[in-house]
C-alpha cells in the first residue's frame, strides 16, 4: 500500500451577514486560543451581501469556548464551526457504465479519495464483479416491475443501512423524485456530460457529432429538485476536432466525466464548498 498522507489541517467554516471588522474580530479571537492560521480563504457575495471564510489552523483547539466566543464576535445569524477532515462515509449509485465507478473505487483503494465507499447500489447486475475486486459491498436492487417510489423505497432501505454522509451518482441513469432528494440536500452529488440542455436524450454524443461540436466537457453538480440544475461544483472540457467519431468524443467524455467528479467530491469532502441559493462558492 502507498503511504499515508499526511493528516490535514483542522479548518474553520463561517458563513454570516458581511459588515466591516470581521475578519479583525476573528483572527483576533484565533490569537486569543493560540492558534495558527496556515490558510485563509474569504469571500463576499454581493447579493445579500454574506460572508464566508474556510481557515486551516495549527495549535490545540479547544472546541466549544472557541466556538462560543467566536459566535459572540459574529452577527447573530452566523453560521460558525470547524469542519471535520475525517474522511466521509458515502454510499455510491451507479447503473452500467463503469468509467466513473472505477475511477472512484481505485481512488479509494489507494486513500486517495477523502471518503470510505461503504457500498455500492444499482439497478444492473452489470458492475457487480468490478466492485466487489475492490472489497466494497455491492446491492443489485432491480427496478424491473417496480414502480419508481417502489424502487426508491427499496434504495432508500439500503441506504439506511449505511448512513453516508453523501451520495455520489456515478452515472446513475434513473431519475430521482423530489422526495428521494430532500433527506440529502446538499449531499446527493451527480455528473453528466455538459451538452445539457442543448442535446438531450440518450444519444448525446451522435448528435454532438452531427452538429461538429468543438468542445466536449463534464459538469458535476449537487442534486436538488430541478433535473440537472443543481448548483454546479466543477466542470471540465476537452477540444475535440472534425476527425473524431462520436465513438471517439463518447470515450473523450467519459475520461472527461471521471476527472471532473473525482475533482468535485475531493472539493466537497474536504469541505471547501459553501452552497449560497442555487451556486457555489468553492475555495480550492
Amino acid at each position: 500500500m502507498p503511504p499515508a498522507a499526511p493528516a490535514p489541517a483542522p479548518y474553520l467554516l463561517i458563513r454570516c451577514p458581511d459588515e466591516p471588522g470581521l475578519i479583525y474580530r476573528i483572527t483576533g479571537v484565533l490569537f486569543r486560543h493560540g492558534l495558527n492560521i496556515v490558510r485563509n480563504d474569504e469571500f463576499v457575495e454581493q447579493s445579500g451581501p454574506t460572508f464566508f471564510m474556510r481557515t486551516e489552523l495549527t495549535g490545540t483547539i479547544e472546541a466549544e469556548p472557541l466556538l462560543r466566543e467566536l459566535r459572540a464576535a459574529l452577527p447573530a445569524a452566523a453560521d460558525v464551526h470547524l469542519g471535520d477532515p475525517r474522511p466521509k462515509d458515502i454510499v455510491v449509485l451507479a447503473t452500467k457504465e463503469h468509467h466513473c465507478l472505477s475511477e472512484l473505487l481505485v481512488r479509494h483503494a489507494f486513500g486517495e479519495l477523502g471518503a470510505r465507499i461503504r457500498a455500492v447500489i444499482s439497478n444492473h447486475a452489470v458492475l457487480g464483479p468490478l466492485t466487489e475486486q475492490f472489497g466494497v459491498p455491492y446491492h443489485y436492487v432491480s427496478h424491473e416491475g417496480l414502480s419508481r417510489p417502489a424502487h426508491e423505497a427499496a434504495i432508500r432501505a439500503v441506504l439506511d443501512s449505511y448512513q453516508p454522509e453523501y451520495v455520489v451518482l456515478a452515472k446513475y441513469m434513473r431519475i430521482l423524485s423530489p422526495e428521494f432528494v430532500a433527506p440529502y440536500a446538499d449531499r446527493l452529488i451527480n455528473i453528466h456530460h455538459s451538452f445539457l440542455p442543448a442535446f438531450v436524450g440518450a444519444s448525446p454524443y451522435a448528435q454532438a457529432y452531427e452538429r461538429g461540436v468543438k468542445i466536449i466537457g463534464a459538469t458535476a453538480h449537487f442534486v436538488n429538485d430541478d433535473l440537472d440544475q443543481g448548483p454546479i461544483i466543477t466542470q471540465g472540457v476537452m477540444p475535440i476536432d472534425h476527425s473524431q467519431s462520436a465513438a471517439d468524443m463518447a470515450q473523450a467524455g467519459r475520461d472527461v466525466e471521471k476527472i471532473v467528479l473525482a475533482r468535485a467530491l475531493r472539493l466537497v469532502f474536504t469541505e471547501r464548498v459553501f452552497v449560497h441559493r442555487n451556486k457555489t462558492i468553492i475555495f480550492e
